[in-house]
């Protein structure tokens, strides 16, 4: 996989921008891209204000570990207190559209200022994640944000990926030895049971189709 990143990164011209989120496969995505040549590239996360603590501290773990700056993106303080009031602190709950409102707030319209200027983005999207994620590739091209992503895990196996962890020694956001398998907001993440889909635990009370918070929606 190295060999065929630094193909693919060797082509594009520009900033190319990981999304952190202390996810394993951001973790591993983040040492693949180590072991390339790369001109510029800016590691960043998206700081929703409802981060659980073992994120926080997995933070600084990471940016220790890789000698490196992990640039924090927050929503905008009037957004965020224009959304409290008219969704208070369970209305995300209430409805989908409520929901995604909450996550355009969070997480998209910091995202969008995020990729702003950038060449590619970098995921740790897998195919594995579920229905939403099942039809992506290790190469796209984002309409939404306009330009190009990078899936360089796409096709890993649960398995391969906690492997690959295991192999390096890692940094490993601890919720996982709770029983976390996909890890987003507080809020709207719980630990998974025995069998459930790996993002059983994000957003439970939705149906599958509707996980996503809009940072990988493609354009229609």
């Amino acid at each position: 996989m190295h060999n065929l990143l630094q193909q693919i990164i060797s082509r594009i011209n520009g900033t190319i921008a990981l999304s952190f989120s202390y996810q394993a496969e951001d973790t591993a995505v983040l040492h693949l891209l180590s072991q390339c040549q790369i001109n510029s590239l800016e590691v960043f996360t998206l700081d929703t204000g409802k981060l659980f603590s073992e994120c926080k501290k997995l933070h600084t773990e990471t940016e220790e570990f890789f000698n490196i700056s992990i640039k924090k993106y927050l929503p905008k303080s009037l957004d965020v207190e224009n959304l409290e009031k008219t969704l208070g602190d369970w209305g995300m709950r209430e409805s989908l559209a409520n929901r995604r409102l909450c996550c355009h707030v969070r997480k998209v319209e910091p995202l969008e200022r995020a990729l702003k200027g950038k060449s590619a983005w970098v995921t740790g999207l897998r195919a594995a994640h579920g229905v939403t994620r099942s039809s992506i590739q290790i190469v796209e091209y984002d309409e939404k944000f306009n330009l190009f992503k990078i899936n360089p895990i796409a096709f890993w196996s649960d398995e391969e990926l906690f492997a690959y962890i295991k192999e390096y020694n890692l940094p490993l956001n601890p919720l996982y030895s709770k029983g976390f398998k996909s890890i987003g907001c507080a809020p709207c993440t719980r630990a998974v049971k025995e069998g459930e889909d790996i993002r059983a635990g994000r957003w439970w009370w939705e149906n599958p189709e509707h996980k996503e918070c809009g940072l990988h929606i493609k354009e229609k």
